[in-house]
């Protein structure tokens, strides 16, 4: 029998990230390549990795992921939110009472809410979204 796998879709900013988790030994693939060769900055690795920390699962899990749109930040945090929905959903079938569920660890550090933050648009008659021209007296 193949390994179970579990998918989710994680987003923030623009960008859009379906991740799948099975079981293995805590290899991270983003879109066919290693996630420290795909991310510029290990900050960013470490910061989509959170959730896996949190719960002791770094080791136990192989991670692939296709990310589209935005930047590496963006990319990061929907990577983040997709690996957070994807471990609510192999923690499914636990008692959800107990202090060692998922779910209880991930929403006490942030973990389960999508950022609604996204770039403001751009309204007619301004430079940007808020930034008016200089006004001139003369």
């Amino acid at each position: 029998m193949a390994n179970k796998t579990w998918s989710a879709t994680g987003r923030r900013k623009r960008a859009v990230a379906q991740v799948t988790i099975t079981s293995g030994t805590g290899n991270i693939t983003v879109n066919g390549v290693d996630v420290n060769d795909y991310m510029p900055d290990g900050i960013l690795v470490l910061d989509l990795k959170q959730p896996l920390t949190l719960t002791n699962n770094e080791n136990r899990f192989d991670i692939t992921v296709k990310v589209s749109g935005g930047g590496y930040s963006g990319q990061a945090g929907a990577i983040r939110l997709g690996i957070t929905r994807a471990l609510l959903k192999f923690d499914a079938n636990t008692d959800q009472s107990s202090e060692t569920a998922y779910r209880k660890i991930l929403k006490a550090n942030g973990m389960v809410t999508r950022d609604p933050r996204v770039k403001e648009r751009k309204k007619y008659g301004l430079k940007k979204a808020r930034r008016a021209p200089q006004f001139s007296k003369r």
